[in-house]
């Protein structure tokens, strides 16, 4: 699952900073989820350790009896252009010493590599799955490295448009596995209507391809 809306009124790039809570449309967002989710057989919660995934966790944690954990391989992904405003007018890029961090955007060199996340996220979802054999788990992180590991397991490449990724705010990215082999993905928005329009990860939806069966990035039952 991704978070829900953050409390954000100046626009900041927060990342992976501290301090960044759930608005009350975020919280609303979250409750809805976890509304959704009231009759699944949810045995693990567990969520990046930034507060706004932990708080959009604790609904779902609290009507399945469980405890949220925090799980650091969840977390957002790293960025040079954290706690800064970002665009061309009035924001980071109106510096010409930060575009050099531009140069390479199949890395991407702003931030933590593609692959690197990818790795992380298999292994997170690989831990959920142990933890909820046979049963479900849900897994709280963040619109990049969901939709990277995402790319990674139905075989597209992982440099992207930003704009072309499915994972909207409050959505659910499930994979279903047997045993340990990712069988099947889907994508759901639970809360979309409380979304706003211009929030919305208004992408075309990705063009399905077959999971990867090679071991990489199983977890049974889990849902980032």
């Amino acid at each position: 699952m991704r978070h829900g809306e953050v409390e954000n009124p100046k626009g900041i790039l927060y990342g992976r900073l501290p301090g960044y809570h759930l608005s009350d449309l975020g919280r609303r967002m979250a409750d809805r989820v976890a509304e959704s989710l009231a009759g699944h057989d949810i045995a693990h919660v567990v969520a990046s350790p930034l507060e706004r995934a932990q708080e959009t966790a604790a609904p779902i944690a609290t009507s399945h009896g469980v405890d949220v954990g925090a799980d650091e391989r969840l977390i957002e992904a790293g960025n040079f252009f954290q706690g800064k405003t970002f665009g061309v007018g009035d924001g980071a890029l109106r510096r010409p010493g930060n575009w050099r961090h531009l140069r390479n955007p199949f890395k991407p060199s702003w931030g933590e590599p593609y692959i690197e996340q990818v790795v992380r996220m298999s292994a997170a979802l690989d831990a959920a799955k142990d933890a909820a054999r046979g049963r479900e788990a849900v897994c709280v992180s963040h619109q990049l490295p969901i939709w990277t590991v995402r790319s990674f397991v139905e075989r597209r490449r992982l440099w992207h448009d930003p704009r072309s990724r499915e994972c909207t705010l409050a959505s659910l990215t499930s994979f279903t596995y047997v045993g340990d082999t990712i069988v099947a993905v889907a994508y759901s928005e639970p809360a979309r209507d409380l979304v706003p329009p211009h929030l919305l990860a208004g992408a075309r939806p990705a063009k399905r391809r077959a999971p990867r069966a090679d071991g990489s990035g199983r977890a049974e039952g889990a849902g980032a």
